[in-house]
């Protein structure tokens, strides 16, 4: 597939989504789009409580090397767009041998600035602004012993760190809904509003208060689709997915820690895994195998950051391109489609599905398609993890 930029080739037909059909009707017309640059559907901001190894953990998630510096309240942000590794991207192009292999691309921010307390009259603009534009969050909890970084509390206990951050989301929002209601009331004083709008935003900011004044966070609520939309753009912390990372010490044992709402947990040596991740795979190899390690803490973390953002792949083949692409679980053909280009999604007439074992297992897609493996598929399919599309549309 060309670059953004480059003069489009008029592809075959039966290649992968540039193809394009003036009608089922009348001979094959192929005509070419531009597909954009990759576009980042994951960014997860890494956050806890100063000297809990943030910014280790981001350099073993994205092999950089930032420098680990206490930032004393600072607002500081480093980000790094990784690749999604993935096995099966790399034997689909063993098997087509494409001009590009593109993976899946997630986004690590490493968030400094916000601990306990800063949240008592609302977390600053600056660092509001930070943490909304994240889909999700790390939460690094420290574990690990060390007299040369002192815990600003004191002592290490992940347990009260855990809940002090918690609930400092909880207070943010807390804060956030009662300025809201402020603003709605005085909008019902003046007039000249949209009443039935600010009677349905009253309500639904009234309730979430309520949920916040029993420190749930908003992600366990169950908001209607309509009041996803009122709420979207809005900047309530509570209602992203987090995921708590216990950040242990060389050889150290996981702590046992209860946090009060389910949540996914995992746990790694921080300082460990970045020495790793900042070595030559070949010396990483023997390291980890040193260490006992399967694989690197990035392969791990991106697989629970898939289910954190309830996110899944599917790929497209060809003899240009081999690429992954991110799309939310329970999405339809159409909604994939748009993920590769709006045209697409437009323009969409059917797409050509086949599962990746099929695909792998009988060697290629003509076996695939003479053995009745690749189907066709209507705008409301659901598409399936590690599924190859074909899209057809017509512009």
């Amino acid at each position: 597939m060309p670059k953004v930029g480059i003069e489009p080739t008029i592809p075959r037909e039966h290649e992968f989504e540039s193809c394009a059909y003036a009608s089922s009707a009348t001979p094959a017309s192929a005509l070419s789009i531009l597909i954009p640059a990759q576009k980042v559907k994951m960014k997860l901001g890494i956050i806890g409580l100063p000297q809990s190894g943030k910014t280790t953990v981001f350099n073993a998630l994205t092999g950089t090397n930032t420098p680990p510096t206490a930032s004393a309240g600072r607002i500081e942000v480093h980000t790094a767009v990784v690749d999604v590794p993935d096995a099966r991207i790399d034997t689909l192009s063993a098997m087509f041998k494409p001009k590009k292999t593109m993976y899946a691309k997630v986004t690590y921010a490493d968030i400094a600035g916000l601990e306990s307390g800063a949240a008592k009259s609302g977390i600053s603009g600056t660092l509001l602004n930070q943490l909304t534009q994240m889909d999700g969050f790390l939460h690094v909890l420290r574990c690990f012993e060390d007299e040369n970084i002192p815990h600003p509390s004191g002592s290490v206990d992940p347990q009260r760190d855990l809940n002090a951050m918690e609930g400092e989301l909880l207070l943010n929002d807390m804060v956030a809904v009662e300025r809201k209601l402020e603003r709605l009331k005085d909008e019902r004083k003046k007039g000249g509003t949209d009443k039935v709008l600010n009677e349905r935003q009253t309500s639904l900011f009234e309730r979430l208060f309520e949920i916040l004044s029993q420190e749930i966070p908003l992600r366990d609520a169950e908001i209607s689709a309509e009041d996803e939309k009122q709420l979207s753009g809005f900047g309530l912390l509570t209602r992203k997915p987090i995921l708590i990372l216990l950040n242990l010490g060389e050889g150290q044992n996981e702590p046992q820690i209860q946090p009060v709402h389910p949540c996914i947990q995992v746990s790694l040596q921080g300082k460990l895994e970045m020495e790793i991740a900042q070595l030559p795979p070949e010396d990483a190899s023997i390291f980890m195998a040193e260490y006992n390690i399967d694989e690197p803490s990035l392969n791990r973390m991106i697989r629970l950051s898939y289910d954190l953002l309830n996110q899944q792949s599917f790929f497209t083949v060809g003899e240009d391109e081999v690429r992954a692409w991110t799309v939310r679980r329970g999405s339809t053909a159409v909604q994939a489609a748009g993920e590769i280009h709006s045209d697409l999604q437009k323009g969409f007439i059917r797409a050509e599905v086949v599962s990746y074992d099929d695909l792998v297992g009988l060697g290629g897609m003509a076996e695939a398609r003479s053995k009745g493996k690749l189907r066709l598929e209507g705008k409301e399919y659901i598409v399936q993890d590690g599924e190859i599309v074909h899209v057809r549309f017509n512009i």
